[in-house]
């Protein structure tokens, strides 16, 4: 989607854009395919065995470690005696299981501080969940985790071994109470493991740090920064929101010869008063540091953007991950707080698609009411000036921003693509504009959308009509399940009106 803006009096353009959320893996060279395939063969069937041989031996341990303790007692103290010696076991075994899977080359460089000199351990980038390597490594510290990772078949006993902290992301108290449970026992007098987090929340293609969460930081109380690096020549490790898949990246790594991993201590970072009274600061200025250690540049992604780009992907979007840059750059600009968009396509629906919705970057300004000298709008504008022509189709631009603000599921966005592409605001539109809009909705190809068309246009007007489309799909197994859920808000809301009349003396229906 990248390319030039062709204007008279263009500035220059800035670099693109860092998007974390994304990694390409492809075996390009007949090397890496000869060499899977032999290893798939050859190698792959061992390392599973043994890799399960000492899973499962690892959950045994778990099993005996936290036998006779409730989920309780487990929160108010720490483990002690020979529980704390069988976990130093299991994590022996759980080197061992990396091992077998490939990571024979593990390097680390500084020194783990003390819970006492530093309770909390702060680990970045995330980026796989191959990350429980350098758990491991660090002595199973309890874990700041999601909440449902609690009931992982196998893992669940593993990580509650480590007497983690959850996080409820559904529960909307759940972030005070992760707050108030890492403050207590950064705090504490018990012995207590240290506190390992992943400040930035999700997992990234570490090509930069993205913002960290401040829940590490409230406590104010010394932190160690613990940066880690894969410096594999074929990145099989790195899991991100789009891209190869769990499953296609653990048979990638265990299929290569080996596979490597740095861990490296820095020193303890500890608070000024600042820092301590501003916590968004202190996460801050902890990044930066991590980031010069690491050689990568910090952005302003977050966790937020991370279910952004989740919605898109849910809801079919094309160029999913590309709308969390859209977004960031509108946010930039202000436009997330003028809603400009919005108003352009209720207030002129008419102007949206002349001459099929082309326009050039100077009307594109005109029309935010932004200055074409601004760099960061000929950024935006780039991104959907994909044949570098110096014009982009306005409609594109509006469905992306409005179907994530606006719409809530995929028929949403189908109403949604029909006004946009409704030449005129006639409340029709033409074969050409249903390939664009079904193609951008439900990345229909362009012949299975002429075919639709022509069967709802059978009597040859030349234009259908939304109510038209969505009874066709409604007949249609592959898409009847597109309006299914509006089919049951809408009896919903007949049911309620009949209760209503009932209650009011009129027994009749509205439909009678």
């Amino acid at each position: 989607m990248n390319g030039k803006v062709h204007t008279a009096d263009e500035l220059p353009i800035p670099p693109d854009l860092l998007n974390p959320f994304v990694h390409r893996l492809e075996l390009s060279t007949t090397y890496d395919k000869i060499k899977t395939a032999i290893f798939t063969v050859a190698v792959l069937p061992f390392r599973v065995f043994a890799i399960m041989l000492l899973l499962i031996m690892a959950w045994i341990l778990a099993c005996v470690g936290l036998m006779g303790l409730s989920e309780k007692e487990l929160r108010q103290r720490p483990i002690t005696g020979w529980r704390r010696d069988t976990k130093a076991v299991l994590c022996w075994v759980m080197r061992l299981l990396f091992l077998f899977g490939g990571f024979h080359w593990v390097t680390v460089r500084g020194k783990q501080a003390s819970p006492k000199d530093a309770p909390i351990l702060a680990v970045a980038p995330h980026s796989t969940y191959f990350d429980a390597l350098p758990v491991v490594l660090l002595g199973g510290p309890s874990v700041v985790a999601k909440g449902e990772t609690g009931q992982l078949p196998f893992f669940g006993k593993l990580i509650n071994y480590t007497q983690p902290v959850y996080v409820w992301r559904e529960d909307p108290n759940s972030r005070q109470k992760t707050i108030k449970e890492i403050i207590d026992r950064a705090t504490s007098d018990l012995d207590w493991p240290q506190v390992l987090i992943f400040p930035e929340g999700t997992c990234t293609n570490r090509s930069c740090l993205i913002t960290f969460k401040p829940g590490a930081f409230y406590p104010g109380v010394p932190i160690q920064p613990v940066c880690i690096r894969y410096p594999n020549k074929l990145d099989t490790v790195t899991w991100t929101w789009e891209g190869p898949g769990a499953l296609k990246l653990l048979w990638l790594t265990l299929t290569q010869v080996h596979s490597s991993c740095e861990v490296e201590f820095l020193p303890v970072y500890t608070p000024n008063e600042d820092e301590k009274h501003d916590p968004k600061l202190y996460a801050n200025n902890v990044r930066r540091l991590m980031a010069k250690a690491l050689g990568v540049p910090v952005s302003d992604y977050t966790y937020d953007d991370c279910r952004l780009m989740s919605k898109a992907k849910k809801m079919n979007l094309p160029f999913a991950s590309g709308l969390i840059e859209v977004q960031k750059l509108r946010q930039k600009l202000g436009l997330t707080q003028t809603n400009v968009e919005e108003k352009i396509l209720m207030q002129f629906p008419h102007i949206i698609t002349n001459e099929g919705g082309q326009i050039s970057y100077k009307e594109f300004a005109r029309r935010l009411n932004i200055p074409s000298t601004n760099e960061i709008l000929q950024q935006l504008f780039r991104m959907y000036d994909k044949d570098c022509m110096g014009v982009i189709d306005f409609r594109e631009y509006l469905l992306g921003v409005l179907v994530i603000s606006k719409a809530s599921d995929t028929a949403d966005m189908l109403e949604l693509a029909f006004k946009i592409f409704d030449r005129g605001g006639q409340g029709r539109i033409s074969l050409p504009d249903v390939s664009k809009a079904l193609y951008h909705t439900l990345t229909m190809p362009a012949e299975e959308a002429q075919r639709v068309f022509r069967q709802i246009d059978s009597m040859g007007r030349g234009y259908i009509t939304f109510d038209e489309f969505k009874q066709y799909l409604r007949k249609k197994t592959e898409y009847s399940h597109i309006f299914r859920r509006r089919d049951g808000d809408e009896k919903k809301a007949a049911n309620t009106l009949r209760i209503c009349d009932y209650n009011n003396g009129n027994y009749k229906t509205k439909a009678e």
